[in-house]
This record gives C-alpha cells, sequence and structure tokens, in this order.
C-alpha cells in the first residue's frame, strides 16, 4: 500500500498508514498561510480490499463547517469522479472505500489541471472571434491568460468572467468550460447573439500557481487574490494587478467572478449592495438577472446564501464589491458548493464538474436575457 501526492495540485500529509483499516492523514496549509482545507492524493493498493481513513485535526480547517455532511470525490480514471460517503465528528473526517482497481485517486473535489486549463484556452482560440492573450506571468512564471471573445466596437457592451481566484474551487473552471463551450458553439443561437452585441473577456484560472500548487485559497507566497482588488502591487498580487488594469482600460458593463463555496449546500449570487455607489436601478438588474437564471434552471436558487452587507459597509478589496463601485455595474460573485446543491441532489456525484459545466452553459442565457438592461 502507498499513498502519493507529488503531482500537479496533489496535497496530503500521511500520519500513519501501517494497515489498510487505520490509514491517519492530514492537510497541509496553503504556502506560508494556516489555510488547509484542498487534499488531493492517490492511493496505489489491493483490489477489493477494504481501506479506511482519517482525515485528522480538521477542526482546525480553514472551513471546518464545510466537512458536515461532506463526502469525499474519488476516481479510477481522472475522468468519473463519485462520491464516497464520509462521516465528521467534529474534528475527524472518516470514510471507508474498497478500491476496485490497484490505483485510485481522491480529492476534495473534481480537479482541474493546468493541461486541461491550456486545452480549454487553445482550442477556444480556435474560434474566428476569440483571441488568447497573455497579461502577465505569475510569481512561479505561468501565464495569466485572457481570452477576448467578440470584435469591440461602439455600442457594445463589456461583460468579464473570471474563475479560480481562489484555486481550490476548481468548478470554477469546469463552470467556465461548460460556458465557453456554449457561447464558441457556432449552432447556439445564445452564443452568435452574444458575440455580436457584446465583448466578452473571460480569465478561466486567475490563480495558476495556487492551483498547481495544490493550495485551496491563495496564491504561491500566501495572498488571497479576492483581498487584493483595491491595492493590487506585480510583488504581491500580479494575477490582479494586471487582470484589473486592462478592466480599466475596456470599462465593465457585467462582471461575474466564479467561487465555490466550502459550507453552503446550494448555487447562488452575492451582490454589491454594500457599495457605496449602490442604486435602486442596481437593485433592479439584479433582481432581473437572477430572475432569469431561476427561469433557466433549478440548479440556481435564490433563498440560501451569504448575508446581505449594510449599506455603504462592502469590502472594496473583493473583486465583485471593488468592480461594482468602480464601474457603476452588475457585478455578482457566483457560488457553488463541495458537497452537492440539495435542491437537486444527487447520492452518486453529488455537486460535479459536469453539473458545473452545465450551470456555466444556463449562465450564458441569464447574461444574454440581462443584456439589453444593461446602461
Amino acid at each position: 500500500m502507498k499513498i502519493f501526492s507529488n503531482f500537479e495540485s496533489g496535497n496530503i500529509q500521511v500520519v500513519s498508514a501501517d494497515t489498510p483499516n487505520d490509514i491517519q492523514l492530514t492537510i497541509p496549509a496553503d504556502n506560508q498561510t494556516d489555510i488547509a482545507q484542498w487534499f488531493h492524493f492517490r492511493l496505489e493498493t489491493t483490489p477489493q480490499t477494504p481501506h479506511s481513513f482519517k482525515i485528522l485535526n480538521l477542526s482546525k480547517s480553514a472551513y471546518p463547517e464545510g466537512w458536515k455532511d461532506y463526502d469525499v470525490v474519488a476516481s479510477y480514471d481522472r475522468d468519473e469522479w463519485f462520491r464516497i460517503p464520509a462521516e465528521f465528528d467534529g474534528d475527524t473526517l472518516s470514510f471507508t472505500a474498497i478500491p476496485e482497481c490497484g490505483s485510485m485517486y481522491f480529492a476534495y473535489f473534481a480537479p482541474y489541471s493546468y493541461d486541461r486549463h491550456q486545452d480549454l484556452i487553445h482550442s477556444a482560440q480556435v474560434h474566428f472571434a476569440c483571441q488568447l492573450e497573455t497579461l502577465g506571468q505569475t510569481l512561479d512564471g505561468n501565464d495569466i491568460s485572457m481570452l477576448t471573445i467578440g470584435e469591440p466596437a461602439e455600442g457594445k457592451k463589456n461583460i468579464w468572467v473570471i474563475g479560480r481566484q481562489h484555486p481550490g474551487e476548481t468548478m470554477a473552471e469546469w463552470f467556465i468550460e461548460g460556458l465557453l463551450l456554449r457561447l464558441l458553439d457556432e449552432t447556439d443561437t445564445v452564443g452568435r447573439a452574444l458575440i455580436d452585441n457584446a465583448v466578452i473577456r473571460v480569465v478561466p484560472n486567475m490563480n495558476p500557481d495556487g492551483a498547481i500548487r495544490g493550495h485551496l485559497r491563495t496564491n504561491a507566497i500566501g495572498v488571497n487574490l479576492n483581498r487584493e482588488w483595491e491595492t493590487p502591487s506585480v510583488e504581491n498580487s500580479p494575477e490582479v494587478y494586471y487582470v484589473r488594469e486592462r478592466m480599466l482600460e475596456t470599462g465593465v458593463d457585467m462582471m461575474l467572478d466564479i467561487h465555490g463555496d466550502e459550507a453552503i449546500p446550494y448555487n447562488f449570487v452575492a451582490g454589491s449592495e454594500g457599495i457605496p455607489s449602490y442604486s435602486k436601478e442596481l437593485e433592479a438588474l439584479e433582481n432581473h438577472f437572477k430572475q432569469a437564471l431561476l427561469t433557466i434552471t433549478p440548479e440556481f436558487q435564490d433563498e440560501f446564501g451569504y448575508d446581505k452587507d449594510e449599506p455603504g459597509k462592502a469590502n472594496l478589496t473583493l473583486c465583485s464589491n471593488w468592480v461594482g463601485e468602480t464601474f457603476k455595474c452588475l457585478s455578482y460573485t457566483v457560488e457553488m458548493p463541495f458537497k452537492d446543491h440539495i435542491s437537486q441532489a444527487d447520492e452518486l456525484y453529488g455537486w460535479s464538474p459536469e453539473r458545473s459545466a452545465m450551470f456555466g452553459h444556463d449562465m450564458l442565457a441569464a447574461i444574454w436575457a440581462t443584456l439589453p438592461k444593461l446602461q
């Protein structure tokens, strides 16, 4: 029996693994932080043998409430990711697996690899309306890649979609993959209409360093990118700095920042009601967008989510708040669960890459429905 994490986004620490019925593990923190939540490892062993796992010290993890009612994600082929039931006692997550094959992967959520990211952006650039551009480099020397879809022209709205500021929230890039596949499908009239009437700029992975390193929430040096939008720097947060500079050049009429939430078992959005310039007009625009999405898919709901900020009390270091205040535009944080969207529960797969991609596909129709309302 062997346990490996010596690969891209791998992250686990073996405490003891003397026998298959008592495997004890802990989760290493993001570099230069105490943020520990993302795990990803491979078990190599004798098939058809029960293996009992315990992940310890989770009361000190970044989001202890995220482990309640959470089921582990696993795969044999790194393509189909299914759920293994788990129990959480407040500090230890326990689960048992009986591998059908000699090698089996386990992860906090289905990984989205850097190779797949490269395939996504380079297959997208083949479309006649799409251009791929490198805005800059990360601290580890990885590309900060942006796709521009649609030809800039007078009267066209500027729409931005970004994902994976928090790299362990891999559902964000699965979501963006689904959105891009529909947007660039020349037989899809929603995608064609959007390209004709807007310029859509997409940054599928804001944090490639953290993704490769196996971080949950931060970049290479432990910086939370979603607290950098007011005063980013090339030294600490080049990912935000370069994207923000391009936003200031192009303007923003609508922005979606795609995330995952560890604890809340629903899909939801968080608006910018706490920014100083929030208005009745912006509130109406937010409500229009949410109603469109509620009509389009049962994978969205507006009952459960984050508490709303009090007027004027928004944290302007957050992307959606900074963008909303700077450009006086519709600016939403989109959240998906690590567990399941329990309004449409799936016992075998939970919230999954496939459902994330379909949610992105459906979100495109909500963007189109809201486009005529943008000022």
